[in-house]
């Protein structure tokens, strides 16, 4: 396996190159907008970077199946699936703020083993391999050792199902006793968890594809993924809690422990 892992990481990291460089001339020419069925946008930029990578991840690595935003699944049921979402954040993209990545994971029968992550525009570069630790731009990196609430720098994205239940207040109280709050969203606040620059990321809304290359990677910087529920991210998986292991243990006891309203 560590042969294919290698052969893994070096097309996914190919693979991310290429995407930047479509992304980035679109960033600059700018593009129209299509609303897909679900009301989300899409443009060129995605279609066009998923195609890249679904050949270059394809070449490498042909006895995988690849599960795409754009494109969807060729094949789930292999023992190898690579997860893609060539341009995450395309709302970002769309009104130029420049919060938006390209995400790229690999699966083993279920598990996420290989991630990288690609902000194009901020010229920043992730990628983890289970076991094998997190790197920034080529520099390992650790998440922090902060072990109490009350100084932890806590960031929240999508949350807006969190909203309507008794979690809202848990995660309230959490904010009152932390340190500090942030709203960064999307790739930005992984990417800062893994490198020790925040706590605690709490999202309720995401899509599997947006987060699995980030459970990788803050999982080999030392953190804790789940999902909200405290679960092992999956294929159906909607939800994110990442931080830390003292404040995600005690932001999973607090989030569970609120009764939700039915």
């Amino acid at each position: 396996m560590t042969d294919i892992l290698d052969k893994a990481l070096g097309a996914a990291r190919d693979a991310a190159g290429t995407a930047a460089e479509i992304i980035l001339h679109y960033w600059r020419a700018g593009v129209d907008v299509i609303v897909k069925g679900d009301d989300t946008p899409v443009t060129v930029a995605d279609r066009e970077a998923e195609l890249a990578i679904r050949g270059i991840l394809s070449a490498a690595l042909p006895e995988a199946g690849i599960y795409g935003e754009e494109y969807g699944a060729d094949d789930t049921s292999r023992e190898y699936l690579w997860l893609v979402d060539p341009l995450d954040g395309t709302k970002s993209f769309v009104r130029r703020t420049p919060f938006f990545s390209t995400q790229i994971a690999l699966m083993h029968r279920g598990e996420l083993v290989l991630g990288v992550s690609s902000a194009p525009v901020y010229g920043e570069r992730m990628w983890a391999v289970r076991g094998r630790g997190a790197y920034f731009d080529g520099e390992r990196v650790q998440v922090a050792s902060t072990a109490a609430m009350r100084d932890a720098s806590i960031s929240t994205g999508n949350v807006k199902t969190l909203t309507g239940d008794a979690r809202w207040n848990a995660l309230g109280a959490m904010i009152r006793d932390s340190n500090r709050i942030r709203g960064y969203g999307d790739f930005c606040h992984y990417h800062l968890l893994a490198r020790g620059g925040l706590d605690l990321v709490v999202e309720s809304d995401v899509s599997i594809l947006d987060v699995a290359a980030l459970a990788v990677i803050v999982r080999e910087a030392g953190g804790v993924f789940t999902d909200i529920h405290g679960g092992a991210p999956t294929l159906e998986s909607r939800s994110v809690l990442a931080g830390t292991p003292a404040i995600h243990a005690e932001a999973l006891a607090r989030l569970t422990g609120a009764t939700i309203d039915r």
